[in-house]
């Protein structure tokens, strides 16, 4: 196969070489798969912190809804007393 040491030596030199392209391509698709797991992780925590932030907000919404309801009942409380303030002034100013 091989008719000189000399040709030996070229043939070590070409398979070191394919060696190390073959080692920096191993080690660049390392770093990739790094790069995607670490774009991954960081998807998964703004998905998280999204969530938090509408688990939160639907939480504040429903707070506001009940504080609503709550100003509701006092104004028509209010109203009702306004009312009846209304008539008795009324029927005061009709006695004199």
């Amino acid at each position: 196969m091989f008719s000189s040491f000399s040709e030996i030596g070229q043939f070590q030199k070409i398979v070191g070489g394919l060696i190390e392209i073959v080692d920096q391509l191993a080690k660049e698709a390392e770093n990739e798969k790094m790069k995607a797991i670490g774009a991954r992780n960081l998807l998964k925590s703004v998905a998280k912190q999204r969530e938090a932030q509408q688990q939160q907000l639907q939480a504040l919404i429903t707070e506001k809804k009940m504080q609503l309801e709550r100003y509701r009942i006092e104004y028509e409380s209010l109203s009702k007393v306004e009312a009846e303030q209304n008539e008795f002034i009324d029927q005061f100013i009709l006695q004199k």
